[in-house]
């Protein structure tokens, strides 16, 4: 799918009280901190904190991912963050059908951790009954909930690889340097965080559903 633009932001969009609040909630939820794991690592998805990895599914993990999570499911979270994705959808042009957000994930990028490159998206739809079931992810966004003076490297860059084979299309995504600035970038985007190499990178990460392209 070519598009004419592969991300839309917003900086400092987010007023830093709010920002500030939403790490409170995550020292507060700090029990159910845990590691980021990628799609399709596991095939049950078992309870890990009751069945841990193995050490072979560990060192596929860490070969492409190393962070920590906690799942945040908070309804003025959402409140706060949804207007800003409808925005983006419509002025980017995209226009996608959606009607469902995943739980937020809070991710903590201590130094040495990083993200390799992945998409969101999966080439299947959810296929767990519930409220994603036949559903995509469609469209992601990242809340920047560190100041750059906080931490060194750490960069989320994307890899525009549709726009010319021939060429580097790799863009860092600097306009979320500042604390409190997002953006949304449809979920088929591959993109990375690159290692962060001093301090510690916090951030806010949630997926928008709807039903698939047609």
């Amino acid at each position: 799918m070519n598009l004419e633009y592969y991300y839309w932001y917003f900086p400092k969009a987010i007023p830093e009280n709010v920002c500030n609040d939403i790490l409170k909630q995550a020292d507060f939820d700090k029990n159910r901190e845990t590691f980021g794991i990628i799609g399709g690592l596991t095939k049950d998805n078992r309870n890990l904190s009751k069945e841990p990895l193995t050490d072979k599914e560990m060192k596929d993990l860490k070969d492409k991912r190393d962070s920590n999570v906690i799942w945040m499911d908070y309804r003025w979270i959402y409140k706060e963050l949804h207007p800003y994705i409808h925005t983006a959808n419509k002025n980017a042009g995209w226009n996608f059908e959606w009607d469902f957000s995943e739980h937020c994930q809070f991710t903590k990028y201590k130094k040495g951790q990083y993200y390799g490159w992945h998409c969101d998206s999966w080439d299947k739809p959810y296929t767990k009954e519930g409220t994603t079931y036949g559903k995509i992810r469609k469209l992601s966004m990242t809340l920047s909930l560190s100041n750059p003076s906080e931490y060194k490297g750490g960069e989320l860059e994307f890899d525009f690889r549709n726009v010319d084979p021939k060429e580097t299309n790799i863009r860092v995504c600097k306009e979320i340097l500042p604390k409190g600035s997002l953006v949304v970038f449809p979920s088929f985007v591959w993109h990375r965080v690159k290692e962060v190499t001093k301090g510690t990178r916090y951030s806010l990460v949630m997926w928008n559903l709807g039903k698939p392209f047609k």
